[in-house]
């Protein structure tokens, strides 16, 4: 292993400093990247999609749980899949593991569920013998076929506005690797952090920044600003 020079504190902190104009730079384009994202055109969902959950068959809209934003991982814990029927695919499991805890997209109007075509029971093993608490739903209809996500995992981001549904982005590929946070869950959405330093479209819900963090405990239930309207 051929390793870097060995250098004195200064001329280490010197050589960081240089790198951290670049940390920066990338930052501020991931930023950017984020508010073009916020103002793509949305799509809309035309066809009634139907799921099976752990209390029966609901529809896309159920997905919502109520709040305003919706983010759907396909997450390939199929028969004939790698794995089946002990696990997910090892890919997946791994988004799996880095998802954190859901209060905290809750309180930013947001759902996060996942979707594979696995039986409930068959999920709901899984998911106790790995420790995963997120929802999880079976796919019953052409819905991974119609938003690109029937041979890769992707992940999809809704809205919706009263009862209509729409498509605001999706995310596949090696852009799967980024998500698991709370904040690169919001990037991805179509409102975002809604935090007042972000560049959105004019009347976009904010508040600033750490005012509405909290421990995930405490939040009281989740905050809603503008729940379910556009």
């Amino acid at each position: 292993m051929k390793t870097p020079p060995i250098v004195s504190p200064e001329e280490w902190e010197a050589a960081r400093q240089r790198l951290l104009v670049e940390e920066k730079q990338l930052t501020r384009a991931r930023d950017a990247l984020a508010a073009k994202r916020r103002r793509m055109p949305w799509q809309a969902v035309e066809k009634a999609y139907e799921f099976d959950g752990p209390e029966g068959r609901v529809g896309l809209l159920d997905l919502f749980d109520g709040r305003r934003q919706l983010i759907v991982y396909r997450a390939f814990f199929d028969p004939g899949v790698s794995g089946w029927p002990d696990h997910a695919c090892v890919g997946c499991s791994m988004v799996a593991d880095h998802v954190g805890h859901l209060a905290h997209l809750n309180a930013r109007d947001t759902t996060l569920v996942f979707a594979s075509r696995a039986p409930q029971p068959e999920i709901e093993r899984v998911k106790a013998r790995m420790g995963w608490s997120m929802p999880w739903y079976t796919i019953t209809d052409s819905f991974d076929a119609d938003f690109g996500v029937d041979e890769w995992h992707g992940t999809n981001a809704f809205i919706r506005d009263g009862d209509r549904v729409f498509r605001t982005y999706f995310i596949n590929a090696r852009g799967d690797e980024a998500l698991g946070s709370t904040w690169s869950y919001l990037d991805m959405s179509a409102l975002g952090r809604q935090e007042t330093w972000e560049d959105s479209p004019e009347g976009y819900p904010q508040s600033p920044p750490y005012e509405w963090w909290h421990w995930h405990d405490e939040y009281g239930g989740p905050t809603r600003p503008g729940s379910g309207s556009a």
